[in-house]
């Protein structure tokens, strides 16, 4: 935990309150991994981390204020995803390797975040502007670094001038989420796991090369 935390009427915190802190969130995320995200109460989340619910709201307004802390960090980690991306090569076999990469790593970070991503997609849908911020601050990382890439090759002539980079970027990384939060579903589908991501990196490098990848 770097810089200074505070708790709700701005005094800053301990060490030993930081710890309890992270305590109550540690709980609050495993909490929200095996119930609805509205049946989680103050009341359980202070059991669960061995302390009393006084001490809860000492560093968070309700449960919805505590869950925003965990998915702005969430958030941060996702900002990282961009390096899939940035300045990597979408040119015969590499680029369906950063294709591969790409999807590869965009499922992992969803599949490793699942509960609190389900949350914020619930709020977002439901017109939560803070849970919609944070939610595009995540998508955003990787759409801007795709657009940046399929500009930098439109320039070199190695992609159609014609298509809009943004909306090409965009609906390949809506594709990626829409994917992502039914990882568990396919299988219903008849669709393996491992099918996935050779599969949805064919239609990431279609999408950005607008060729079909090297054999």
């Amino acid at each position: 935990m770097t810089g200074q935390v505070r708790t709700v009427d701005g005094r800053v915190a301990g060490r030993r309150g930081q710890a309890t802190r992270q305590k109550l969130l540690d709980c609050l995320r495993e909490m929200l991994a095996s119930s609805p995200y509205r049946d989680v109460k103050v009341i359980d989340v202070a059991r669960m981390a061995g302390t009393s619910p006084a001490t809860f709201y000492q560093y968070f307004p309700d449960v919805e204020g505590a869950v925003l802390e965990i998915a702005d960090e969430m958030a941060k980690d996702g900002a990282g995803l961009k390096d899939l991306v940035a300045d990597k090569s979408w040119v015969g076999k590499a680029g369906y390797q950063t294709a591969e990469e790409l999807v590869d790593g965009f499922l992992s970070f969803w599949r490793d975040n699942e509960a609190i991503l389900r949350v914020v997609t619930l709020g977002a849908a439901e017109g939560d502007k803070r849970f919609f911020k944070i939610r595009m601050k995540i998508l955003n990382a990787v759409t801007n670094s795709l657009t940046d890439s399929l500009k930098a090759m439109q320039a070199s002539g190695k992609a159609d001038k014609s298509v809009s980079a943004p909306a090409v970027a965009g609906s390949l990384v809506a594709m990626l989420a829409a994917v992502a939060e039914h990882q568990k579903g396919f299988d219903s589908w008849g669709v393996k796991a491992k099918e996935l991501t050779p599969n949805l990196a064919l239609l990431v490098y279609l999408g950005m090369t607008g060729k079909k990848p090297p054999k």
